[in-house]
Parts: structure tokens; C-alpha cells; sequence
């Protein structure tokens, strides 16, 4: 059955729109701020020498429409009006309208405008041109000048305004620019023709009132498909949002065959088979397919530009939601491995839910799982869990602290720090010869006992899963550490989303820890762990990984975008991934049936050794792992882990135990 939901394209904050006019009027000033004697000497011959080629050309119609024009009294009154005003209304007026009723096409009309004015005023300061009109002893009459028109030259609060910009003219290029983007709309046939007459009357206009010549008008329409063509360039191809930078960098990072996707397993209490697949695709139906990315698929129109997200006409939620048969829990985390080596096809929405039988132990009570994947470009960590817990009842939030965040001075110079640290990270050493294939492991530890262990030390919870993690990496491959020269790197999420950003999207940003990890004492290694960590409470490198990541690549060309993403993500800059996720808080239902316990799946970069999810749910932290078999037994690894936090536990006289790696057997003394 296929489910359809129509999508509204966003619009970018006005704000930023806003300033970019803003910006645009500051480089006019800069423009006119060269005035003086010298300049003012070019421009006059600059507006002689292009007056002596119309001549030539015997183009030069300014001086009889301006002869013409000047004893109409009432006439050259309006002309006057129609130089001063028109040309700005409507440009205001479409760029207006397309903000309002046309925002999947605002970035090219913006752009194709910011382009068109840059080229013409780059042209203003390289070749600056002075009109007709002060060419007085070749017989021009400046009739605005003489009009007293209101808001043009001659008129105190512009008069000082810059004059010596004739070529090219910007009167008939926004006036054409307004007929080109109501062309591209397929605006209704009666505007393209009043547009169309308007820019008529506008080259008459400019003419006649001796402000530009015949060749400043033609050379303009050069100057406004310059414009609309690189505007097209990365605004034309399929239709929908342009993916942004951030989440196009996990769509990049799937190229070099480690694929992205990030999710969660859900193991339900035994209750037989546990929920029927029709019901788990109904509910899928009803919460998951409103979701704006859950019904768009990534297209790519050109290696040159960001994918788009297309709108699916119709979403088959009988082929995202699936499932099948394993035989218990090592048999699960087998299947989880071969899925996390496994791309998500890109001809529909990139995500998955299956429904697992068989998941219990032998012996046990018959019992199922439940899980969901969507790829890192859909969503970050926080996000698949906020859209997981749509699945259940009684509907949750995530506690997501409010974070007002620094001013943007204090922003500005965050990034401006943090860039300069970033640099000077430098690289991470070699671990050894990695594989496409993935192992998958989960350990259950309780929560107040990790809480009660963090607190027994002096360190915070995510210090003590960070040093446990390198802890069990190192005993169990001491060789991959010493390919590493002793220093394992490890890459650490950090939340940035608000209570209002929503599920979609990446909105988190990465600090990076080195940590010596050679043999010695783990009481010296989590010391250790807790003074480096000491960046995750300053501001500047979350800032600047952000700033990069959803500034910082939007600017570049695609490709470049794509050999940055390839390159800093993998092997050469990190080495663990290890991610300390909020997790929900009361008793949860899917379709009636109570999950045991819920774990977060990762992906893992290319080339490195682990990635870890932690996330605390009803007095448990579900920690799942993902490795590369070929650098790390995920098996191994999980009994490490689990064997460290038992003995930390037996070393403060803990009250319980924890429990053993699910799935194996619980190691002998």
C-alpha cells in the first residue's frame, strides 16, 4: 500500500536574506566611495568613447529621444518617475512574491539577482561611465535633474548618490532580470507581457532621459544571462530542496563504500512473535511517512551540484518494512552487521524498519525486535531517536536542554578560535589494513551504576564510557594501538539541537580527543580521558565544526565538497566514534508490547577501528557497537567492556553485577 504526503519547501531564515541585500548595498558604497577628480576624468571619457562608437555604429538614438522628450512637460515628468521608481518596485515586488508563494525557487532568483549585480558593479569599478546627461557640450538635457524629480539625482538625499555608473544599466537589467525569472516561473502569460512591456518602456526611459546609452542597455542583457546561467548552473536540475551541507557530507562519505546509516533495536519483552507486520506497517504509515524526509529520496541532477531532495509520488511502505526470522541473539547481531555493510537503495527514501522473530536465546521465551534505519543524511544519532519514538506509546520527548546559544560576536570569534585549533589537530595514525564488512555487538549496563562509577571518580559518564571504550579496544587489538603509535583518536559527538529543531537534518557537531593508549593502569588512562575531554566544555571547536560542516561547505564546488567529506571522515583524522545519547524516560508501548531494552546503531567511518552508541532507557544504558571485523572482533570487544565495568563495580563493593554480553556466555574467573 502506498502512502503519499504532499511536502512544503522551507524557506532559509530571512535574516540571511536580509543581509545579503544588506551586503549588497555596502559593496555600491565601497563602489562609490573611489569617487574623485581622476575618476570622474575616466568616466567622462569612458562615456564619450562609447557615444563616438554609437555614432559610428549610427546607433546613437539618445539625443533625438532626449530632444523629444525634454518639451513634453508632462511626459518627461513621468519618464522621470518611471527612471527613479520602477525598476526597484519590481524587483521588490518579485522577489517578494517568490519569497511568499514560491520558495523552492527563492535560492535561484536570489542568486541569479546577487550575480547580476555583482558583474555590474564590478564593471562600475573597473570602468566607470559617466552618462549622456553630464555630457551637457554635446547638447544632453538632464531632464530628471531639471524635473526636480524626488528620490533621483538632483534631489538632497541622493544627490550625492553615484553617478558614474552608466554601464552597464542596471534600470533595464533588473527590469529584464523580473521578465527572465517570471519566464522561468511560467507566470501566467498577461504578467510576462506587462513585464515585457515594461522593460520596453524602461529602455526608452533611460534613453530619453539621457541617463544611459543604447550600448549600456545591450551590454546589459549579456550581463543578466551571465547571471541567470550560473544561477542555473546550481539551482536548475530535479525538482525539491537542496540537500544541505552537512547531510550531503554522509552522502559523499558513501561513496568510498562504508555505508552511512544510523538507527536504533528495539528488543521487546517475550510476548511470542510480538506485533503483526500489517499493524507495524500501519503504524509506520500513520507517524513515520508524515515525516518530510521519510517520503524524499536523494536525487543528483550533476557531479557539479548538491543532490535535491526529490518528493517520492508514493511511498510502498510495504517494501521499507519487512521482516524475518533469526536464530537468537548472536544470529541477530549477525544480521545487523550484514545491514550496516549494506546501502540503502537511492531510488526510494532512505530508511528501514524490521520487525526480527526468533531473537531469544535457546531455552528462552519466545520474543521479537524491532529496528529502524535511516541513512546519516536523513537524520544525526538524536534525530533517528527522536523519530524512533514516534513507533511508541504514550508519546515521548527527548530531554533536550534549551540551548540559547552565543551572541554572534561571541560566534564569530568562537569560530574564528575554533578553526585554528581544528587546524592543528593534525592527523591520526594508521591502524592497519580495513575491510567493508561489519560486526555488531550491544553490552546492557545499568545506568546508576555508571552513574554511581562516574561519580566514585570524579568524572563525567561519557569520560568514563570513553576510557572503558579504549580501555577494551587496547586488550583486545594491542596491535591496531601500536600501528596507531600509542594514541588512539577518538571523534566525540556534541548536541546542538534544540527542543523546537525538529528530527531531520544534522544538527550536532564533532571534538576531537587523542588519548595515549598504551598498556598501563585504567585508573591512569581515565585520568587521562578526563583532562583531555576538558574541550568538550569549550565552546570553540563545536562552533567551528559546525561552522564547516553547514557553512563552510556550502560554498565550496561539490567536488571539493565531496573530497573533504572522504577525506577528513575515515582513517587518516579519527579512529573511534563514541557518542553518549539522551534516551527516553517512562514505560513505552509498540502496538502493546513493552521493549526490554533499546540499543543505538552507528555507522562506522571508513577505515577505523570502532563506533559506539550509548543510550540510557528505563535504568539501562544500551551501549551498541560496530567495528570492522577485519581490525576488531566486536564479540571480543563487548566482553571487555562488560568484564571492565564488572570489575569497577566489584572494586567499589557494588550491590549488583552487571550483565554479560548478550548473546554469549558469561566468561569464567
Amino acid at each position: 500500500m502506498v502512502a503519499h504526503v504532499a511536502s512544503r519547501p522551507r524557506r532559509p531564515p530571512l535574516v540571511g536574506q536580509l543581509l545579503v541585500g544588506v551586503g549588497l548595498f555596502g559593496i555600491y558604497l565601497l563602489v562609490d566611495a573611489r569617487a574623485g577628480e581622476g575618476r570622474r576624468s575616466a568616466a567622462l571619457r569612458h562615456g564619450r568613447s562609447i557615444f563616438d562608437l554609437e555614432q559610428q555604429l549610427h546607433l546613437d538614438l539618445e539625443k533625438p529621444l532626449n530632444h523629444w522628450l525634454y518639451p513634453h512637460h508632462l511626459l518627461a515628468t513621468l519618464a522621470n518617475y518611471e527612471y527613479a521608481y520602477t525598476y526597484l518596485l519590481s524587483a521588490a515586488l518579485i522577489l517578494t512574491w517568490v519569497w511568499v508563494r514560491r520558495p523552492e525557487v527563492w535560492g535561484y532568483a536570489r542568486d541569479s539577482f546577487v550575480v547580476l549585480n555583482l558583474l555590474a558593479m564590478a564593471t562600475f569599478w573597473l570602468y566607470p561611465t559617466a552618462p549622456p546627461r553630464m555630457l551637457a557640450d554635446l547638447g544632453f538635457v538632464d531632464t530628471v535633474t531639471h524635473g526636480g524629480t524626488v528620490g533621483s539625482w538632483g534631489w538632497g538625499p541622493v544627490d550625492a548618490a553615484n553617478q558614474l555608473a552608466a554601464m552597464p544599466s542596471l534600470h533595464v537589467g533588473w527590469a529584464l532580470w523580473v521578465s527572465v525569472v517570471l519566464a522561468r516561473l511560467t507566470a501566467h502569460p498577461a504578467a510576462q507581457v506587462v513585464s515585457a512591456t515594461h522593460v520596453l518602456l524602461t529602455v526608452f526611459v533611460v534613453l530619453a532621459t539621457a541617463n544611459h546609452y543604447l550600448l549600456d542597455a545591450v551590454v546589459v542583457v549579456v550581463v543578466v544571462l551571465v547571471a541567470e546561467r550560473l544561477a542555473h548552473l546550481f539551482h536548475d536540475g530535479p525538482p525539491g530542496e537542496v540537500v544541505a551541507s552537512c547531510d550531503a557530507f554522509f552522502l559523499h562519505v558513501d561513496a568510498t563504500g562504508a555505508a552511512q546509516h544510523v538507527g536504533g533495536l528495539g528488543v521487546l519483552h517475550a510476548s511470542g512473535d510480538g506485533p503483526d507486520l500489517e499493524q507495524v506497517r500501519a503504524l509506520v504509515r500513520e507517524r513515520l511517512v508524515p515525516i518530510r524526509r521519510f517520503r524524499q529520496r536523494p536525487e543528483v541532477s550533476s557531479r557539479w551540484r548538491r543532490p535535491r531532495w526529490v518528493e517520492e509520488r508514493g511511498v510502498d511502505v510495504d517494501r521499507h518494512v519487512t521482516e524475518c526470522r533469526v536464530d537468537g541473539p548472536a544470529d541477530l547481531y549477525r544480521l545487523l552487521g550484514e545491514l550496516a555493510q549494506e546501502p540503502l537503495p537511492r531510488d526510494r527514501p532512505l530508511w528501514r524498519v524490521l520487525m526480527v522473530r526468533g531473537v531469544a536465546a535457546a531455552g528462552e521465551p519466545e520474543t521479537s525486535a524491532i529496528v529502524l534505519l535511516v541513512h546519516h543524511a536523513v537524520a544525526d544519532g538524536i534525530g533517528t531517536v527522536m523519530s524512533a519514538m514516534r513507533l511508541f506509546d504514550p508519546p515521548l520527548t527527548l530531554p533536550v536542554s534549551p540551548r540559547s546559544g552565543p551572541g554572534r560576536l561571541r560566534r564569530a570569534a568562537a569560530v574564528t578560535v575554533g578553526l585554528a585549533q581544528l587546524a592543528t589537530d593534525g592527523h591520526a595514525g594508521p591502524v592497519g589494513e580495513a575491510s567493508s564488512h561489519r560486526g555488531f555487538g550491544v553490552v546492557d549496563v545499568p545506568l546508576e551504576e555508571v552513574r554511581r562509577l562516574a561519580r566514585a571518580r570524579g568524572v563525567r559518564v561519557t569520560d568514563l564510557i570513553i576510557a572503558v571504550s579504549i580501555d577494551a579496544v587496547r586488550s583486545v587489538a594491542p596491535g591496531a594501538v601500536a600501528r596507531a603509535e600509542g594514541t588512539l583518536r577518538v571523534s566525540v559527538p556534541f548536541m546542538l539541537r534544540a527542543p523546537d529543531t525538529g528530527a531531520q537534518g544534522n544538527v550536532t557537531a564533532a571534538i576531537i580527543v587523542d588519548v595515549p593508549a598504551a598498556a598501563g593502569p585504567f585508573e591512569d588512562l581515565l585520568t587521562e580521558v578526563a583532562g583531555r575531554t576538558g574541550r568538550l566544555r569549550r565552546p570553540t571547536r563545536a562552533v567551528a565544526s559546525r561552522f564547516v560542516m553547514a557553512t563552510g561547505l556550502r560554498v565550496l564546488p561539490e567536488p571539493c565538497a565531496a573530497w573533504f567529506a572522504r577525506t577528513v571522515y575515515g582513517a587518516r583524522f579519527l579512529h573511534l566514534v563514541v557518542s553518549n545519547l539522551p534516551g527516553p524516560t517512562g514505560d513505552l508501548r509498540l502496538l502493546g508490547h513493552a521493549p526490554r531494552q533499546v540499543y543505538p546503531i552507528l555507522p562506522l567511518a571508513p577505515g577505523t577501528l570502532l563506533s559506539l552508541g550509548a543510550l540510557s532507557w528505563h535504568g539501562v544504558v544500551g551501549v551498541g557497537l560496530a567495528t570492522d571485523p577485519a581490525l576488531l572482533d566486536v564479540v571480543a570487544l563487548g566482553a571487555a567492556i562488560r568484564a571492565r565495568f564488572v570489575e569497577l563495580g566489584a572494586d567499589l563493593g557494588a550491590s549488583r553485577s552487571v550483565p554479560p554480553l548478550q548473546g554469549e556466555e558469561q566468561p569464567s574467573a
